[in-house]
């Protein structure tokens, strides 16, 4: 019998190999015992420790990584924020662009064990993450089946996916990148053909209502909004927007530490303005 040959494509193992696409989602928190418990809860994860140092958790989903947890350290003034972060392949290059394109960088470029990272936000405000260097082993299985992805919210969509296409090298000539299609009036990002994030206009920078102002917005897909919502309210934790008894299955919910994110019911529905 002949000896079969067939080989599987090759699985990037790099920020470099993905770069501008989304790479990782994690919560910035303050109490990080409290979003364990809150979230076990109200998402069913499961977690396990981080690669990153003792204060970084990983959570699991049926045994598959789907986000992190990082306790904020004191003297960081940062946020309570969930933040998407973004493969580049030079970090140090990367922040050099954002200060260039007005926006601002937070925190680092620092080094980690597995690679280099920072926290920026865009000339809107908007917070992000960067990430230089190695990858989950499932980063495959997490970008296409994992319940995550990343809309967002912003005073002009298209203006915005100007200043990330030149930060984060996206719809370039460059073999991998990630491809921008304008659908109605959202910008749509893919990468390898698949859904990563979704940019949408309306928001108002100066709002005080922090869901109206300009934000990265983290969604889980979930199988049962509604239960997502008892459980949230029964663990400390308030839902700020709800769009289930008008049949469209989203609702955005805040943890007890003020962290916002949205779930969704197994697929991302069209965006609305």
């Amino acid at each position: 019998m002949d000896k079969d040959t067939t080989q599987s494509p090759v699985r990037p193992t790099t920020s470099d190999e993905v770069f501008g696409a989304p790479s990782w989602v994690s919560l910035m928190t303050r109490d990080k015992k409290a979003a364990k418990d809150f979230y076990g809860a109200v998402m069913g994860w499961e977690f396990r420790a981080g690669k990153l140092g003792e204060e970084f958790t990983v959570a699991l989903h049926n045994g598959a990584p789907v986000a992190g947890i990082g306790a904020l350290a004191p003297a960081l003034q940062v946020g309570v924020a969930w933040i998407p972060y973004f493969a580049v392949s030079n970090a140090d290059e990367t922040a050099a662009r954002v200060r260039e394109r007005s926006g601002t960088m937070a925190v680092g470029p620092l080094s980690f064990v597995l690679g280099r990272g920072a926290l920026a936000a865009d000339r809107d405000g908007a917070a992000f993450g960067i990430w230089e260097g190695r990858l989950l082993d499932e980063w495959v299985e997490w970008r296409d089946h994992a319940p995550a992805w990343a809309g967002l919210h912003t005073r002009d969509a298209f203006e915005a996916a100007i200043f990330y296409g030149e930060v984060l090298g996206w719809a370039t000539g460059r073999p991998g990148a990630c491809q921008v299609d304008y659908v109605d009036d959202e910008v749509v990002l893919r990468s390898d053909g698949h859904v990563v994030a979704r940019l949408s206009s309306g928001a108002l920078e100066d709002a005080p209502d922090p869901l109206v102002r300009p934000r990265w917005q983290v969604h889980f897909r979930v199988p049962d909004v509604a239960r997502c919502i008892e459980t949230a309210r029964a663990h400390g934790g308030t839902v700020t927007e709800d769009h289930t008894a008008s049949g469209v299955p989203e609702a955005t919910l805040r943890d007890p530490d003020g962290g916002l994110f949205t779930v969704n019911a197994v697929t991302p529905p069209p965006s609305r303005r």
